[in-house]
């Protein structure tokens, strides 16, 4: 499905790829929208295909997910293995959460839960490396939706940490991103997040559905302006 922004420019579309009927790129779909871009969704756990080439695509974003990088279903198999076409071609790609530990996946590192149990489902601290500092900006809050984490890739700059995960975001060659945090979620995605994982709010280290909430009036504003500037970064030449 391609959708088209409302001021539409010759920028080429971004391919995105969703993981559930009901999913939605949100404030980054608006961004790259903003930014003169077109939305080709696809969901390939419905069966979409991903394209040969991203000849006809300004690059492409990969979003989290309820299933797991580690998983044996036929779909997923194909999704870490296509992530070899923007790597090849050298297009913009971004992998958010799920779309992270693919690509680690696809560039042979491990995916992998906390030693301990510990998730990450709330509101976290962030920690700018020297090489991210050094890049832009970084938001001090992120959020977070996750219970598995991943390996620096072989060859990948190591960009920003956390406590309990590490690795939070990296950048490998040119063009490849991976953040494990969630910069996208309009308010009204993460009341149904609260709502529908709060079955999650029990695992250890996750936070209560209220802190979620609550640590949106804190700390969204910065990772709002951070997520505009670092999809700019990503696709200014898209």
């Amino acid at each position: 499905m391609l959708d088209v922004p409302r001021n539409p420019s010759r920028r080429q579309p971004v391919l995105i790829v969703l993981h559930q009927e009901t999913s939605s790129p949100g404030r980054v779909g608006q961004i790259l929208q903003q930014m003169g871009h077109a939305l080709d969704i696809r969901r390939p756990v419905l069966g979409d295909p991903l394209p040969d080439t991203l000849e006809h695509h300004a690059g492409a974003v990969v979003f989290g997910g309820p299933m797991s990088a580690n998983d044996d279903e036929a779909y997923v198999r194909r999704e870490i293995d296509w992530l070899s076409v923007p790597l090849t071609e050298n297009k913009p790609f971004l992998g958010i959460c799920l779309g992270a530990q693919m690509l680690v996946k696809n560039l042979g590192g491990r995916v992998f839960g906390h030693q301990d149990g510990w998730t990450e489902i709330g509101w976290y601290p962030l920690n700018a490396t020297e090489a991210g500092t050094a890049l832009m900006p970084w938001p001090e809050m992120v959020y977070q939706f996750h219970r598995e984490g991943f390996d620096l890739p072989t060859g990948a700059t190591l960009l920003a940490t956390g406590h309990h995960y590490e690795n939070q975001a990296f950048r490998y060659g040119d063009n490849a991103w991976g953040i494990q945090f969630h910069g996208e979620l309009t308010l009204a995605m993460m009341h149904r997040w609260v709502v529908r994982g709060a079955h999650r709010f029990e695992l250890p280290g996750a936070q209560v559905g209220r802190a979620h909430l609550d640590g949106r009036l804190l700390y969204d504003a910065r990772l709002r302006l951070w997520m505009t500037a670092f999809l700019d970064r990503i696709f200014h030449a898209g």
